[in-house]
């Protein structure tokens, strides 16, 4: 019973922690991206801006660092462990279920791999400026990874947020939930298109 009873509360707090704060930085993140389509100098003064804000490191670790790690971990725990649910819910929210699962574990390799290529180099000396993320994507290769993760980490809180509401209790009835399916849609859509012309603007 105790066992049952963490687990309950571990996955409220994965759910939880998927949109606040992780779900708000993903936008901020893109929306200072999406700054790129506007000139280098647009992206610069706007990573500038986000790279000035008092107490970063702190703010970066309380609010970034450490929820994304305990949402990726137990996540990746989730996608290898749970079953789908064809009793309960419908074969299109089991194929969801599943796409949220892949999209997690794809998301949680793109983050080390972000954080690698962006904050690190912070931290070894080199500045996150329009340049570094144009010598990143300008490799066809690196190009293609960055759409792809993108739309999965996009789909992945579009998704989430329907399951968010619904871990919740805020959509309870089928109705309800049929036509939220219908929103997160749309935010997939619009926070896709954010991010992947963020990154086409770098070229």
């Amino acid at each position: 019973m105790a066992y049952t009873k963490n687990q309950f509360y571990l996955r409220r707090l994965h759910s939880l922690l998927g949109v606040i704060p992780i779900g708000g930085f993903l936008l901020v993140h893109l929306l200072v991206n999406h700054q790129a389509t506007k000139g280098a100098s647009a992206f610069d003064k706007a990573a500038g801006f986000m790279e000035s804000l008092p107490f970063l490191i702190v703010l970066e670790f309380l609010f970034i660092y450490i929820p994304i790690f305990y949402h990726g971990v137990y996540g990746v725990f989730i996608a290898f462990t749970a079953k789908e649910n064809v009793g309960h819910y419908s074969l299109f929210r089991n194929w969801m279920f599943l796409l949220q699962r892949i999209t997690g574990v794809i998301t949680f390799v793109f983050v080390g791999i972000h954080l690698w290529q962006t904050r690190i180099q912070v931290a070894l000396g080199h500045p996150v400026n329009f340049t570094l993320v144009h010598d990143i994507v300008s490799n066809p290769l690196w190009l293609i990874f960055y759409i792809v993760c993108t739309l999965s980490v996009t789909f992945h809180f579009a998704n989430g947020l329907w399951s968010f509401l619904v871990t919740w209790g805020v959509l309870q009835s089928k109705k309800s939930q049929q036509a939220f399916t219908w929103v997160s849609l749309i935010v997939f859509l619009v926070v896709s298109y954010i991010g992947v012309s963020a990154i086409l603007a770098f070229l």
